[in-house]
């Protein structure tokens, strides 16, 4: 484990020493000291130092960084440069260029300039990431490898239609078995011939949502293939861990289940993209959804921003204390650490105005401040590496679901998976329960309340799976629009959902009744909701509460079967939180009643327990009784405002 290399948790963040001159690198051996940096990232964007020329490698300029380095106490997360090709390979190779769905070939001027189905690009991935791993694999300074950065750019090229194609054939076998998953009856779109299949480029009106799935399930294995063939490269001479950071939530085309048990270590990289309490929210999102993609192990927060919260068309600052708030929010949810993009804010380039540990303002700065405030507080964390965290609660995350869910000719443009997630979530964050994510065809027994909000596509071993979870007595609550196609996308005939789910549920839903938009309803409970709703037939079941009018009024909309729960529409966010709040009360999971704005997070080891107390709020926030900080090491009566306290229980 990385953490055993570094004698602790891991503090620091993505280094570009080639942007700087000799006078900066001195400086910054002096201010890496002074911040507790113990980790840095080299090498990701490098490709066109490291190679110059087709085949013509130059290490010497990272020899003397990585050396230096290793001299200053520091360890290295070794990049391969792959996510940004160098001039020279696009001048040679411009069928490797990305093509839109609309056809238009993009040109070199940016990163991620390249085709991931690409031959060449593959090569030549290959042959730099073999090439350092020869050099340095067994170099002291390493201590863990980074293929690639935030996989990946997609891509509707010859090459791509080549290569789905193939992956077609494995996955059918036959035209007439692929004919029927994608129901090419419609619309005249039988194929006759292999050549005739392209992945849904732009086209006249709707695409055929059979064959969008299997794209972006396709793109989604590239991806992973991709991955280990530079994984496998570097394994051929180094035994350090290998992975590569994934980006949350949406913005991957790739079955993150799938490649977190391709890595050795889970990475992540996450940016709020809203301020306040809404970017604490968002940092237990994507820290809950990291360490379940890592299956419950500990976890990297590989980049965060020390002032960057992307909200809309702006980029907004962080607020005092955030940076070692969001940084302890990663740790207490699992992360081995806290790392950033990056070190030195970059003085020319496209990233400029990207925050850096190391502002242009300089050390002297309250960012720095704030920076060498959080890295002395991992360093005194360095006991919990190893530990893990446990929740009693999971939301089902389906990357199928997702994606059939961005088909076109859907009842509504209101029906977003990661929105959906995400407000399951927060109910639950601001219930002050930590969540797993889970997969809805594993194993959920150990989950005491397990909510669906977003099941467009159910496989048949999940809904048998999730009848099951019910049937032993877990607490289920499935939401609008769930079960209503298999893996084909093919919709479920005779009511919704599938059958299986429909007897856990004790209800079958007749007709799908959108909302128009800006409508709200009032359910007989006195909840509202919008978006969505539907005319629902109690087989079983009993409602809870009903629709007050038009065609479903008297109709069930929230529905009850013994310990499996039905909401047919989009409650508004306080009703939505209350009726969690109810379910977690049922379930009899555990919650401590802090105030508003005030986060709790246990991490476990095999003889302690770490308690991390987070104070979002505006003020101090009493504690029964004195404790001592770790992070002071003090006692303490009281969690201060903006705030961070750790307790350890032996």
């Amino acid at each position: 484990m990385i953490t055993e290399r570094l004698g602790g948790l891991a503090f620091g963040g993505d280094y570009n020493p080639e942007q700087w001159d000799e006078q900066v690198w001195e400086e910054d051996d002096a201010l890496m000291r002074a911040a507790g940096v113990n980790l840095v990232t080299v090498g990701v964007f490098s490709w066109a130092l490291l190679e110059p020329e087709e085949g013509r490698y130059d290490f010497a300029w990272l020899d003397a960084h990585v050396d230096r380095l290793h001299a200053n106490g520091i360890a290295i997360d070794l990049a391969t440069p792959t996510a940004s090709p160098p001039p020279w390979f696009t001048l040679a190779h411009p069928d490797a260029l990305p093509v839109r769905p609309d056809g238009t070939k993009l040109v070199h001027g940016s990163r991620d300039t390249y085709c991931l189905t690409s031959p060449a690009y593959r090569d030549a991935a290959r042959r730099i990431a073999s090439a350092l791993a020869e050099r340095y694999g067994d170099h002291p300074a390493v201590a863990l490898w980074h293929v690639h950065n935030e996989y990946a750019t997609l891509c509707w090229c010859d090459h791509t239609a080549s290569a789905f194609r193939v992956w077609l054939q494995a996955r059918y076998g036959s035209l007439d078995v692929l004919n029927e998953a994608w129901g090419t009856a419609f619309w005249s779109q039988r194929y006759t011939a292999w050549e005739q299949v392209l992945p849904p480029r732009a086209t006249q009106w709707h695409r055929n949502p059979g064959q969008a799935l299997d794209f972006s399930r396709f793109f989604s294995d590239e991806v992973i293939a991709a991955y280990r063939e530079q994984r496998d490269a570097i394994r051929a001479f180094s035994d350090r861990p290998v992975t590569t950071n994934l980006m949350m939530p949406g913005y991957q085309n790739v079955d993150l289940w799938a490649l977190g048990r391709e890595v050795d270590v889970v990475a992540i990289d996450h940016y709020p993209d809203a301020p306040g309490l809404d970017a604490a929210a968002d940092v237990a999102f994507a820290a809950d959804r990291a360490r379940s993609f890592a299956g419950g192990r500990p976890w990297l927060l590989m980049e965060q921003g020390t002032s960057t919260v992307y909200a809309g068309d702006r980029v907004l600052a962080k607020e005092p204390g955030e940076v070692l708030r969001h940084s302890l929010g990663h740790v207490a949810r699992g992360s081995e650490g806290a790392l950033f993009f990056q070190w030195r804010q970059s003085k020319a380039g496209a990233e400029q105005w990207h925050s850096g540990m190391v502002p242009h303002a300089g050390p002297d700065s309250r960012v720095f401040r704030e920076v060498t405030e959080t890295g002395a507080a991992v360093a005194r964390l360095a006991a919990l590496a190893g530990s893990t965290v446990t929740a009693q609660v999971a939301v089902l995350h389906d990357s199928d679901a997702w994606w059939a869910l961005n088909s076109d000719g859907l009842p509504s443009s209101e029906l977003g998976y990661h929105s959906a997630l995400r407000a399951a979530h927060r109910a639950l964050w601001d219930g002050g329960v930590v969540a797993d994510f889970a997969h809805p065809a594993t194993d959920l027994s150990r989950y005491r309340l397990v909510l669906a909000p977003s099941l467009y596509l159910l496989s048949d071993e999940g809904a048998e799976n999730l009848r099951r979870y019910a049937r032993d007595g877990g607490t289920l609550l499935v939401q609008h629009f769930s079960g209503v196609v298999d893996s084909r996308v093919h919709a479920r005939l005779g009511g919704y959902p599938v059958a299986a789910l429909r007897e856990a549920l004790g209800i079958r839903v007749e007709e799908h009744r959108p909302l128009r938009r800006d409508e709200r309803i009032t359910l007989s409970d006195g909840s509202h909701g919008a978006a969505w709703s539907e005319s629902i037939r109690l087989e079983g079941a009993e409602a809870v509460a009903t629709y007050t009018h038009g065609m479903l009024a008297g109709l069930p909309a929230l529905t009850r079967n013994g310990t499996a729960w039905y909401l047919s529409t989009r409650l508004d966010t306080a009703d939505y939180t209350a009726l969690v709040s109810a379910l977690l009360d049922s379930a009899d999971v555990a919650r401590l009643g802090l105030p508003p704005g005030v986060e709790a997070v246990t991490r476990e080891g095999p003889e302690c327990r770490w308690h991390f107390l987070l104070n979002h709020s505006g003020d101090p926030v009493p504690l029964p009784l004195p404790v001592h900080d770790l992070l002071t090491g003090r006692l303490t009566r009281d969690v201060p405002a903006g705030g961070c306290v750790v307790l350890e229980e032996r």
